[in-house]
């Protein structure tokens, strides 16, 4: 017998471990003689002698395997120095509350394993525990029984529980307990408790805030003593303006429409004058109405399609607010507005009209994915009051602490419906958090979407709605839309034709639905001795941007485009728009549809359709029906069979699902994300 009490010639020891696959060891070690493994794993046992020479062999069922149904560990072990026979020991039992039972084993059985080390007894717990209580079995010797009862009452008693699902709650009479218990004595969050440990946290956070001014408007005799008939033959007039407020009913005042430059900015010399610059002549609907509102200093949500002077709209109080704030630009840590932008080019647009308006000083930075990183940084770093940017390039400078946010005061979100189709609200979200909440907060949208209105009431106070138009989906009047339903090999001569009769003074832009076609058609095209330009995603900022130069300069009168220039961008003389293919919802039509005719010009479209467009038939009937527009009977015809198709779909509880476009999914129950089924339509 060696000093520590071990058997050098011959130690067994049996142990036994189940985990949640119900895989048992059950081992044997044989010091002298090498070891012994058996291990069954479901009905199989293998057996290895690591010793010296073994063999593997695989067995029946091993059924001497004890199960610990706590997950913890059953020992058996042989020891002729200090032996320890625990099956032959009686076993004491003690109840403890249910609520308890996850404090005793812990997280993964870590905390019930280190008990039984702690006390040398095997703890066991009751696997069928449907009441308040459940029975804990403790066996082993006498002194390790009354060890083990100690240390499980000290665990329960000690104000801290680890729940298997990773939650740590404190106990404690003198701490804050967010669980509480439900009638089945499980423990759940208390969301009431959370959200008044977050409030609390967040008035602490803001409540030392450095003063802001949010009205600058004085408003003139002549409009304030409009009556109401006249208010509502103004707003009627300019492409019958709505105006509400938008989540609640509110006696608060609506401020009247303005009809001229001077009425609106009459305290603001500078602005009239820049104004001046521009040879307006009136300002138009959404101006007109959303001027007044936003120089109160109130959030305003404005919904118009897209060439209606949105981006004036917030521009211009933008700048007076940023002068006028009392806090020094020196001292205020960072910029003043931040405009959001979904797409690139709209947010070099949007720099490009802060720039024709000289005042005061203001400065501004465009911050946008592609563009030079340093370079942004260094004109951020240097001081700017307005700071125009795509959401992912924006909170990448945030989160390196090149930009402060918490100076904002303005906080404008343009296009946010295209922000939210192309992913952008999670990033929105983050950069707001750091925002402060009493800002000033202007949202713009081409339509009026269930998450453009759940992100409005989430981050917005008491605004109020400026509709331009209708709020149901619609192209402008001002546009001949035209449909043609083809084949598809027949697009590209039809395309041709096109082009050949094109006249000196006018500009198309080509929308395609790939990158890889943008860069077919116009390599076609340029081998044909056409010029032209494509802008799609994939191409290099610098080329997206001298596309865009030359055709708004005249040097083209071609443009390849993915529906990447089909929000916001501005080119007035665009005379036609061709839908080489047709978009993947008619949302994205309408905003395509927009390039032209704009400014009060009229615009032509031309839209090719193939069977495989047949889910976007209905909604095309409508849109074409709402502007008095010609509509094939082939239409009519097709998104009648698509109905049927679909109602007979529904009455088999077919598998495939199929999207707008037609395209089949998987079998079972697939969405509409399959390859597209063109035999049928």
């Amino acid at each position: 017998m060696t000093d520590d009490g071990w058997n050098s010639g011959g130690e067994t020891e049996n142990y036994v471990n189940n985990t949640s696959y119900n895989k048992t060891y059950n081992q044997q070690r044989d010091r002298g003689g090498g070891q012994r493994w058996n291990s069954g794993r479901g009905s199989g046992s293998n057996r290895e002698n690591r010793g010296g020479r073994g063999g593997r062999g695989r067995g029946g069922r091993n059924d001497n395997a004890r199960r610990n149904e706590s997950g913890g560990r059953s020992w058996r072990r042989s020891d002729a120095g200090n032996p320890k026979q625990y099956d032959n020991s009686d076993s004491i039992t003690m109840d403890i509350n249910s609520s308890d039972v996850g404090r005793v084993i812990g997280k993964g059985g870590a905390k019930i394993r280190e008990l039984e080390e702690e006390s040398g007894a095997s703890i066991k717990i009751s696997r069928n525990s449907y009441g308040s209580t459940t029975t804990v079995s403790i066996r082993g010797s006498s002194d390790s029984q009354s060890k083990a009862k100690q240390l499980i009452e000290d665990t329960i008693s000690s104000g801290t529980s680890r729940y298997q699902n990773g939650y740590t709650s404190s106990y404690s009479d003198n701490k804050t307990n967010t669980f509480v218990e439900n009638e089945d004595d499980k423990p759940v969050i208390d969301w009431d408790e959370v959200n008044r440990i977050y409030e609390k946290a967040q008035k602490e956070r803001w409540e030392n805030l450095p003063p802001m001014k949010k009205n600058f408007y004085e408003e003139l005799p002549e409009v304030a003593n409009l009556s109401s008939a006249q208010v509502s033959a103004i707003r009627k007039g300019n492409n019958n303006v709505v105006v509400s407020h938008t989540f609640e009913d509110s006696n608060e005042p609506i401020p009247n429409p303005v009809v001229t430059f001077q009425q609106a900015f009459h305290n603001y010399p500078d602005i009239l004058e820049e104004i001046k610059k521009q040879n307006f002549a009136k300002p138009s609907p959404i101006q007109s109405q959303a001027w007044p509102i936003l120089l109160q200093g109130k959030d305003m949500i404005g919904i118009a399609q897209t060439g209606t002077g949105k981006t004036l709209a917030f521009l211009l109080p933008a700048l007076i607010h940023t002068d006028g704030q009392p806090i020094p630009r020196s001292e205020r840590g960072g910029p003043n507005v931040i405009v959001l932008a979904p797409t690139r080019e709209l947010a070099l647009q949007i720099e490009s009209e802060v720039k024709k308006y000289s005042y005061k000083g203001i400065r501004c930075v465009c911050l946008y994915g592609g563009g030079s990183r340093k370079d942004q940084v260094d004109v951020v770093s240097d001081g700017v009051e307005i700071v125009i940017a795509t959401p992912g390039r924006l909170n990448d400078l945030i989160q390196d602490k090149v930009i402060n946010v918490t100076s904002v005061t303005y906080l404008v979100l343009d296009e946010a419906d295209r922000m939210l189709d192309m992913g952008f609200e999670p990033q929105i979200r983050k950069t707001l958090l750091d925002v402060r909440p009493d800002r000033q907060t202007v949202m713009t949208s081409a339509t009026w979407p269930e998450g453009v209105r759940r992100l409005a009431k989430s981050y917005m106070k008491k605004p109020i709605q400026v509709f331009v138009g209708s709020l149901d989906l619609a192209a402008t009047h001002s546009i001949t839309q035209t449909i043609e339903i083809v084949n598809e090999d027949e697009k590209e001569e039809m395309l041709q034709n096109f082009i050949m009769n094109m006249t000196a003074e006018d500009k198309v832009i080509v929308f395609v639905g790939k990158k890889a076609r943008a860069d077919d058609l116009a390599s076609e095209l340029i081998l044909k001795n056409i010029s032209c330009q494509s802008i799609h995603g994939d191409r290099e900022q610098c080329d997206r941007e001298q596309a865009l130069e030359d055709i708004k300069d005249g040097t083209v009168r071609i443009l390849i485009a993915t529906d990447v220039a089909s929000r916001g961008i501005d080119i007035p003389d665009i005379t036609h728009i061709y839908n080489f293919d047709f978009p993947r919802n008619i949302e994205e039509y309408v905003h395509r549809v927009g390039r032209t005719g704009r400014a009060g010009k009229r615009g032509e479209s031309i839209s090719l359709i193939t069977r495989s467009d047949w889910g976007s038939a209905r909604e095309l009937i409508s849109i074409l029906e709402e502007a008095n527009q010609s509509v094939p009977e082939e239409l009519y015809s097709m998104a009648d069979r698509f109905d049927a198709m679909k109602k007979k779909r529904a009455e088999e509880g077919g598998g495939g699902g199929f999207g707008k476009r037609g395209g089949w999914g998987g079998r079972g129950g697939g969405g509409g994300g399959g390859g597209r089924r063109n035999d049928r339509w």
